[in-house]
């Protein structure tokens, strides 16, 4: 079954997971398989497609929040590669 989520829960969910995962991984040695990067690196693609097919009338908003995820992406890739 699948399973929709709103554009709010997604982000949250993978600034969450980005957070979550930041913390256990500078706290603890690196490791080769990284699911929970990995999935939060998903989320935050998904949420990029979101705010991409929105409207484009927000204010700028729509577009800072691209943006940010833009941001998040490259450091969770980052995290990735560091951990590897």
């Amino acid at each position: 079954m699948t399973r929709f989520i709103d554009r709010r829960t997604a982000i949250k969910t993978a600034a969450g997971s980005v957070l979550a995962g930041g913390t256990v991984l500078a706290g603890s040695p690196a490791l080769a398989n990284q699911p929970h990067m990995e999935k939060a690196l998903g989320y935050l693609h998904h949420a990029y497609e979101e705010l991409e097919a929105a409207d484009h009338d927000k204010g700028g908003h729509r577009v800072e929040a691209m943006k940010t995820i833009k941001s998040a992406m490259l450091q969770v890739r980052q995290g990735i590669k560091a951990g590897a």
